[in-house]
């Protein structure tokens, strides 16, 4: 009996047994997404596990990069925040292994798990299960959570508080729940876990908004304004973004504000 292949192997998502091997993955069939020129591949919990690792990497005493190595199917990162009234992992890989959850263990376990955007759901329910914790998406994201296992929760309107001051921000912008982590403790000013809502370049001196980062298609014009808006609203000074080169720290408003003036829009505008 063939092995039962349910994960995607380019953005890492999982889906129910099932639904093992259709035809497309929803979420790269999708002009956000994209599918290989081999088209589109399977893959299994096993297979990862048995070619890949999970690299940690210490980015603070309370905040730790968590990502798949060698790189699998987007190369993001999960990112754990340590936080007295509970830890909080932030996005999530497509790998969860004996190690990682030993490590995650040894810091106090998970409380909740939180999302960005769909593109970083992977195996979620998994983590979940293990750590026995709420996973909290955007209900405006509901449609692309094709695997809703017992933990998931949806959540409304444009902040959801956690503890220790702690609050998931809705955005827009990338997806209609696009969303960050504001995490007050980690810096002065409060730092943003962002994954792909607010996107860092590689350059360090520039913050991009899109509908799609690796089709290059623009936000409308009106929904960038909106975002940006937000964005503007929320006090800050270090960015996380979704990918080991994406850490700015103690300039990220500055960096947003000169990001803004290049997209020419004014941010003394009230949201809408």
């Amino acid at each position: 009996m063939e092995p039962i292949k349910n994960t995607c192997c380019t953005c890492g998502t999982q889906y129910k047994a099932e639904l093992s091997s259709p035809e497309f993955c929803p979420i790269c069939n999708d002009d956000r997404q994209y599918l290989t020129e081999n088209g589109q591949t399977w893959t299994n919990s096993n297979e990862i596990a048995a070619n890949h690792r999970v690299l940690i990497s210490e980015l603070s005493p309370s905040l730790f990069s968590l990502q798949v190595t060698p790189l699998f199917a987007l190369g993001n990162r999960a990112l754990l925040t340590l936080s007295p009234g509970g830890n909080i992992l932030w996005d999530c890989i497509p790998l969860l292994n004996q190690e990682i959850i030993d490590f995650i263990r040894s810091k106090g376990g998970i409380k909740a798990i939180a999302f960005s955007h769909p593109h970083f759901y992977s195996n979620v329910n998994e983590w979940a299960e293990v750590f026995d914790c709420p996973v909290y998406i955007h209900a405006a994201d509901d449609q692309w959570m094709f695997n809703k296992g017992s933990h998931i929760r949806f959540w409304q309107g444009t902040e959801r508080q956690l503890w220790d001051g702690i609050s998931i921000i809705n955005t827009g912008g990338h997806f209609p729940g696009s969303s960050v982590l504001r995490v007050p403790g980690l810096s002065a000013e409060g730092t943003l876990l962002t994954g792909d809502s607010i996107y860092v370049a590689k350059s360090k001196k520039h913050l991009a908004f899109m509908y799609s980062y690796p089709n290059v298609i623009p936000l409308p014009e009106n929904e960038l304004a909106r975002v940006i808006r937000r964005v503007e609203q929320i006090s800050f000074d270090s960015i996380y973004g979704g990918f080991e080169w994406q850490n700015l720290t103690q300039v990220a408003k500055e960096i947003f504000r000169s990001s803004v003036k290049r997209y020419g829009i004014s941010i003394g505008e009230p949201v809408y």
